[in-house]
Parts: structure tokens; C-alpha cells; sequence
């Protein structure tokens, strides 16, 4: 259940019941795609930086090591040893970026892993079963995320098709928790806004969609190639149609600037690779600006990654010790820098919260919106 506290402008402030545990929102959703995060952190470090919540993926946990196996250890959360709440994706956009030689049918899609090549088939149902399987809080409603740009026929009938789908995705998952053996029997769906850029066709399926009064609703299909504006103008055209009552997720964005502005236009949860993905390769988040620790003029550098951080890496190594370590390919330096960007991006949602607590977003957007997206 979300609960509303406060809200300034579009921005929200408010809380997430789940079965294991309150989110407190906005949030970051640290993701854990294959029930890890890569770079080298288990559940324990993700306690130690303020995690609210775990994303996994039902597409990858599906192919390996499987979902039965995961029910059989007794659910997600026991197999990682994570307490916290737990939301999994419906590996929708997996099976449309990574498979190989789909087809799209009313009843799902057929495609080959891009594992082995191995058959599989994956519709409502199956993504349902999947997830209860896996018995995450949240389960993500299974849908085609359309590429950008597609022809506005094709994109219309794509969400007529995810709304079907969905109806489908409801009846299954109310079916599954029913079962006397279900791993989490208080496992919710939420549904997926599609349209691409066109505002008519988000607005009409967030009104489709908005009928089956589900738990939560999110953003889909975005961050995909459009500009930055369009993505704006997007959740501005549809957040007005979005229930006032029940939580707003943008999947899959993105920046610490795309939060700050997807905030004040009245988001409440996000997930995104970026802090983990662009850690491995040296790039790091701070209060100030993103940093490339690669560069020659931190290789005498004795402070910390981020003056302003307090993380357990800023309070103990320098970004001369951690150079070090990536040009020696040592796998600790990735362990080092994806803990501080999950660290910074925990805390940034943290601090907005705090913000809109004291009734001061709009002065933390001014101040930090366009300085976190400047290059150092």
C-alpha cells in the first residue's frame, strides 16, 4: 500500500508497504540483475549502503540457474540472503534486446536464449509463474518495450497487445498466490505504461491500464534513445493520468540528474545499471560533478573518491590506491567504485527525501540538477 506524506509541486514524498519491509520513497532500487550486483557486492554490503530495495531479473534467473531451483531454496530472498523487499522484472525487455530470433504472437513471445540457443517461450502466464516462483514483492507485468523510433501503428498496437497481456498477467498471478505452496503469497503486479513518444498513445494506455486498479504503475520504454526533453515531456503528459494513490516507477533511468527531474515531475521509484555499470569502467558519481578515475592527474591523489561522501570507500581509500588497482585489472577496484555509486545514488534519493521533508526540493533541484550531470 503507498501512503502519500507530502508533496511539493509534482514532486512526492511518501511510503511503500511491502512484505518485507516499508519503502520509503523516492528510491533507488539497487539492481541486482542475475541476484547480484556485479562488481562484487552480496547482500551484506547491500544492507551496509542504505538499500531499500533489490531488483532481479526473471528473464536471466530463468535461463540460469532457473526459477524452480530458486523455489526449491526456498525463494529469491532466502537464496541471496536478502531481507529487504525485492522487485523483479517481468524480463520483457530482455526478450526483446537480447533474444535471438523472436516472434511475437498474441499468446507471447518464442525466442532462443542468447545462452545456448535453447527454445523458449515466454507469455503473461509464464513471466507470472516465473516471478512466483522467484516470490519478489513487486512483479512487473509482462509487455513488449517498443524500440524508438517505431511507426506510430505499430506502437499502437503494441500496447493494445500489453494491455491484453496484462489482464492476463493479473488473473495468473491472483491464481499462483492462491496456491497453498506459494513462496510469497503477498506478491503484487504492477503495470507497464508503453507508447514510446507518443503522448496520445501513453495517455490512452495509462487510462487503459489505470481500470485494473492494480498496486502500482510504471514508466516503460524509456531511456531507450530518445533525448532527455522527450523523456520529460513524456512523464509530464502521462503522470497526470497515473492514480494519485498508488506508486510511480520510471524503469530503467538513469542519471542523478534524471532522478532530480523525474522527481519533480512525480516519480517515486527508480532502477538503473548506470551506477554499477559505469563504476566498473572507472566512473564515479560525486557531489560535485562525475569523476574519471582513469586520468593521469589522480594518480598522486591521496583523497578520497568524493570529499563529501562518507562511504565506507571515501573513508578509507584514496583515488591514487584505487588507479592503482584499475590499471592493475585488480577485481577489488571494481568492488570499490560500484559500492560508491550505489552508496551515492541510495544517498541522493536519501537526501531529496530529506528535502522534501523540510520543504526545500525545489532549492535541492536548483542546486544539484545540473552540477551532478558536469563532468569533472
Amino acid at each position: 500500500m503507498y501512503t502519500l506524506l507530502k508533496q511539493e509541486g509534482h514532486a512526492r514524498r511518501g511510503t511503500y508497504q511491502t512484505p518485507h519491509g516499508t519503502v520509503q520513497t523516492p528510491v533507488f532500487m539497487n539492481v541486482g540483475t542475475q541476484a547480484a550486483i556485479k562488481g562484487g557486492l552480496g547482500a551484506d554490503d547491500l544492507e551496509a549502503i542504505g538499500t531499500q530495495v533489490e531488483l532481479s531479473n526473471t528473464y536471466h534467473l530463468h535461463v540460469r540457474p532457473g526459477d524452480r531451483l530458486i523455489r526449491d531454496m526456498g525463494g529469491l530472498h532466502k537464496f541471496m540472503t536478502w531481507n529487504g523487499p525485492i522487485l523483479t522484472d517481468s524480463g520483457g525487455f530482455q526478450v526483446f534486446s537480447l533474444a535471438v530470433l523472436r516472434k511475437i504472437t498474441e499468446e507471447g513471445v518464442s525466442f532462443r536464449s542468447h545462452l545456448d540457443g535453447a527454445k523458449i517461450f515466454m507469455g503473461p502466464e509464464e513471466s507470472m509463474r516465473i516471478q512466483s516462483n522467484l516470490g519478489s514483492d513487486i512483479a512487473m507485468a509482462f509487455d513488449e518495450c517498443i524500440k524508438i523510433p517505431s511507426p506510430y501503428e505499430y506502437v499502437k498496437k503494441s500496447c493494445q497487445r500489453t494491455t491484453r497481456w496484462l489482464q492476463r498477467c493479473k488473473a495468473a498471478l491472483a491464481e499462483f498466490n492462491s496456491e497453498p505452496d506459494a513462496v510469497n503469497p503477498g506478491q503484487v503486479l504492477w503495470g507497464i505504461n508503453q507508447g514510446t513518444v507518443f503522448h496520445d498513445l501513453r495517455i490512452e494506455h495509462m487510462q487503459q491500464i489505470a481500470e485494473l486498479d492494480l498496486p502500482g504503475y510504471a514508466i516503460g520504454g524509456l531511456a531507450v534513445g530518445e533525448t532527455h526533453q522527450e523523456m520529460y515531456d513524456t512523464i509530464e503528459a502521462v503522470e497526470e493520468y497515473m492514480p494519485k494513490d498508488k506508486p510511480r516507477y520510471l524503469m530503467g533511468v538513469g542519471t542523478p540528474s534524471n532522478i532530480i527531474e523525474a522527481v519533480a515531475r512525480g516519480v517515486d521509484f527508480f532502477d538503473c545499471v548506470m551506477p554499477s555499470r559505469n563504476g566498473r569502467h572507472g566512473h564515479v558519481f560525486t557531489w560535485d560533478g562525475v569523476v574519471n578515475i582513469n586520468n593521469r592527474k589522480y594518480d598522486h591523489d591521496p583523497g578520497p573518491i568524493d570529499p563529501l561522501c562518507d562511504c565506507p570507500v571515501c573513508r578509507r581509500y584514496s583515488r591514487a590506491y584505487i588507479r592503482h588497482l584499475l590499471k592493475a585489472q585488480e577485481p577489488f577496484a571494481l568492488r570499490l567504485m560500484v559500492m560508491h555509486n550505489l552508496y551515492f545514488y541510495n544517498t541522493l534519493t536519501a537526501r531529496i527525501r530529506q528535502a522534501l521533508d523540510a520543504g526545500e526540493f525545489e532549492a535541492f533541484r536548483r542546486q544539484y540538477s545540473e552540477k551532478l550531470a558536469q563532468r569533472i
